[in-house]
């Protein structure tokens, strides 16, 4: 699709499926960006009209100074999907992502009618935790950060997951300030009120190797959500859409499907 020109920012963005089909909004986790969904996309149930953007700071989209605020965040996701014409839209959200799925859930149910919370929680880290982050990664860049974020993100045996490389060359390849803005939206962001007020359908997805997003954080999230469902992927770390691409594109369709979106 390439870039979409908004008010003060130009994202990048692919779009696939038929138009009018039930919409579906994928949105990456903080250091990647939209082909993180590269292999899950073509397994999705056919006909879903499929949304994914590089968020501000990320891949090709703008990068504009830091620190961001999660309200941008969420207001680009809004802007996106005015963009593209979705409505009643299935978001599935990783890590970052899904802090952004729980702001558009709170602030437009007529945009969500559904949610997928993968490897996120309400409060991420603490505000001291990402502080001394970011002063690492501004004082040394985004490679000497990658090892300890790859560790977290796969496991101990990070170094031996296939899809490693290519998720460590997108943090590596970022521009610093992107990350550091969106950081420092993460760490100002504490969604345990507003989302314990949700009802909507909602699937939680947590690795059993996530060290980044444990699953005992994201079931803690899952659990404010009334009528919530949970599914842990284990063999899996932070990132099970690279990690195991079928099986996780498989917990979402059986989710699509259980709640009449497909």
């Amino acid at each position: 699709m390439g870039l979409v020109y908004l008010d003060d920012i130009r994202l990048n963005a692919e779009v696939s499926g038929p138009v009018g089909g039930p919409a579906v909004v994928l949105l990456h986790a903080l250091g990647t960006n939209l082909t993180i969904w590269d292999e899950v996309v073509s397994l999705l149930p056919s006909g879903c009209r499929v949304l994914r953007f590089d968020q501000r700071g990320h891949g090709l989209s703008d990068v504009p100074e830091p620190p961001y605020a999660m309200g941008a965040l969420i207001r680009d996701g809004e802007r996106m999907m005015a963009h593209f014409g979705l409505r009643d839209a299935v978001v599935v959200g990783l890590s970052l992502g899904g802090l952004v799925a729980q702001g558009l859930a709170v602030k437009r149910l007529d945009l969500v009618r559904g949610m997928v919370l993968s490897n996120t929680a309400a409060k991420i880290g603490s505000v001291q935790m990402w502080g001394a982050r970011v002063a690492s990664v501004q004082a040394e860049g985004l490679a000497a950060y990658a090892p300890g974020a790859m560790e977290r993100m796969f496991g101990r045996r990070w170094q031996e997951v296939a899809g490693m490389p290519r998720v460590r060359a997108m943090l590596e390849g970022m521009d610093v300030r992107g990350w550091v803005g969106c950081a420092s939206a993460i760490a100002g962001t504490d969604f345990y009120t507003p989302t314990a007020g949700l009802t909507l359908p909602t699937l939680a997805i947590a690795g059993a190797h996530d060290g980044t997003t444990p699953p005992d954080l994201v079931r803690e999230t899952a659990d404010l959500i009334l009528g919530s469902r949970w599914h842990l992927m284990r063999g899996a770390g932070h990132l099970p859409m690279v990690e195991k691409p079928a099986e996780y594109a498989g917990v979402i369709a059986e989710f699509l499907r259980s709640i009449g979106h497909v």
